[in-house]
């Protein structure tokens, strides 16, 4: 089974609710497809994220035994089918809808995940010296690396006796359409839970320059 995963956001129906929805394009083309394996009637369409790719997660899709899913695994049922999403999946694939592409050419199917991965979690460095010093530590050691696969960079401006910290976003993430919401989001996040003492992270990038943004 091939999976495309472009994002295109949805709204959830709460905690509640069943983690992904299933179109009735993308439940006809299930069904299909299992019916072609043997025991058909037993088998769960099992869904697990299995990383990321840049600013989207990746997925692996299959057809799965009651044994394999007995254990680690969050089961319910959309119509006919049977579905078992990963545990540590649940809360990634909140809201989600697996559709087919809306290109009718285009073969597979289609997860389409409001959730997005923050590419700093785990971010973990033994930061030494003054704020400035912790600040430019960790752009340097961990997020630029990241932000290098975009053609861009973040850079440490300075910070005031408030301990407020400024940020400045440069090369492929200047006039880059997701790079404000990257730096709140991301770098924000990431600069303020590796560095407790800092106040605030604030964004001094003029988002308006910069010529051939990565994203468009």
């Amino acid at each position: 089974m091939t999976l495309d995963t472009p994002l295109s956001p949805d709204t959830s129906d709460g905690p509640d609710a069943d983690p992904m929805t299933i179109t009735d394009e993308a439940m006809a083309s299930v069904i299909s497809i299992r019916n072609e394996e043997s025991d058909s009637d037993t088998l769960s369409l099992r869904v697990e994220i299995t990383g990321t790719n840049a600013r989207e997660y990746t997925y692996d899709l299959s057809f799965a035994s009651p044994d394999e899913v007995a254990d680690g695994h969050h089961g319910y049922s959309v119509g006919d089918l049977m579905v078992a999403i990963e545990s540590e999946s649940v809360e990634r694939l909140r809201g989600a809808e697996l559709d087919v592409p809306r290109n009718s050419a285009q073969g597979g199917l289609v997860i389409r995940n409001p959730n997005t991965p923050d590419p700093f979690e785990g971010i973990d460095v033994d930061l030494t010296g003054e704020l400035p010093d912790k600040v430019s530590q960790l752009l340097e050691l961990q997020i630029n690396p990241m932000l290098a696969s975009h053609g861009g960079f973040a850079q440490f401006v300075g910070a005031d006796e408030e301990n407020n910290v400024y940020v400045t976003m440069g090369g492929g993430c200047q006039g880059c359409a997701a790079s404000a919401a990257t730096l709140r989001d991301g770098i924000r996040s990431a600069i303020m839970e590796a560095i407790p003492e800092v106040k605030e992270v604030i964004d001094t990038t003029d988002h308006e320059a910069g010529e051939n943004p990565f994203y468009t």
